[in-house]
């Protein structure tokens, strides 16, 4: 266990470190990628850590594509794409508690909750980064009145095409390294029984429906209680708790503590419950 952490830290810091000189992290989200990726390679074995590699890299490759043209948009937005302790915390948090779990009772339920989680916070990513480029304008979730892209609750038929795919993919991910771990004896997370192989196959489509749960659960928690603000100078609402200018913005709905951050965490929570139960109703 020793060994397999070490290299969990050591995989890590090179990552969280490249990423930084590359500015897709903070010095805070450097620390946070450590923290997340030890705890995930470390407890969990290497599919697991493998699983996080493929979002960071996704997520991180979306926030380039068309940037300029997101530069817009991103005001709105309580953070850049430039991701920080609390974002990483957010993203990979839950992932580490499944790992953290399954290295003392391991139980294939941990592992499809694992992927559940991974596959919300891919497919959350997708549906922002891609949505957002949308020729139509998005609808809030809640009374399907139109919205200002980037605002908060607000879907569109772009976003949740992109929030199943960025699902799948991760579900798609976890197939492959399991079966690339069989190929060379590895044991892979605790699948057992003959129904096994069924379930390896499944995995992106299990992995896509959690996902999409996952995001659901984000854009209604937006919509409806996630702490939104106004800024005077700018006249328009934002997640933001304090302005560029430094100028502090004026609360006007939602619970102050329910950031973006608290938003993602949660919703991570939902996508991996709906994979544990997912993986529970087929194996009945």
């Amino acid at each position: 266990m020793f060994i397999q952490i070490a290299t969990g830290f050591i995989i890590s810091t090179a990552i969280g470190l490249a990423a930084y000189r590359k500015a897709a992290l903070s010095k805070s989200g450097v620390v946070g990628a450590i923290l997340t990726g030890t705890a995930i390679f470390g407890f969990g074995g290497w599919i697991w850590g493998m699983l996080l590699i493929s979002f960071f890299i996704l997520s991180s490759l979306l926030s380039t594509y068309k940037a300029r043209l997101k530069e817009t948009l991103a005001e709105k937005f309580a953070k850049g794409s430039r991701r920080d302790l609390g974002q990483a915390l957010a993203n990979g948090g839950a992932g580490a508690l499944f790992a953290l779990i399954y290295a003392i009772a391991p139980h294939p339920a941990l592992f499809f909750a694992f992927t559940g989680a991974m596959a919300t916070v891919n497919a959350d990513t997708w549906a922002t980064e891609i949505g957002v480029l949308s020729q139509r304008p998005p609808r809030l979730i809640t009374t399907g009145k139109v919205v200002e892209p980037g605002a908060s609750g607000g879907v569109s038929r772009l976003g949740t095409l992109a929030t199943l795919g960025g699902g799948f993919v991760m579900g798609f991910a976890a197939a492959l390294f399991i079966v690339v771990d069989a190929l060379f004896g590895g044991s892979g997370p605790a699948l057992t029984g003959s129904d096994r192989y069924a379930l390896v196959i499944a995995l992106p489509f299990i992995a896509a429906l959690s996902g999409a749960a996952g995001s659901f659960c984000d854009s209604l928690l937006g919509a409806t209680v996630q702490a939104m603000y106004y800024a005077p100078a700018r006249q328009k609402e934002t997640e933001k708790v304090i302005d560029p200018d430094g100028i502090p913005n004026r609360h006007i709905r939602g619970w102050r503590w329910l950031n973006n951050d608290w938003v993602n965490f949660i919703s991570s929570i939902a996508g991996a419950s709906v994979g544990a139960l997912v993986w529970a109703c087929l194996t009945i």
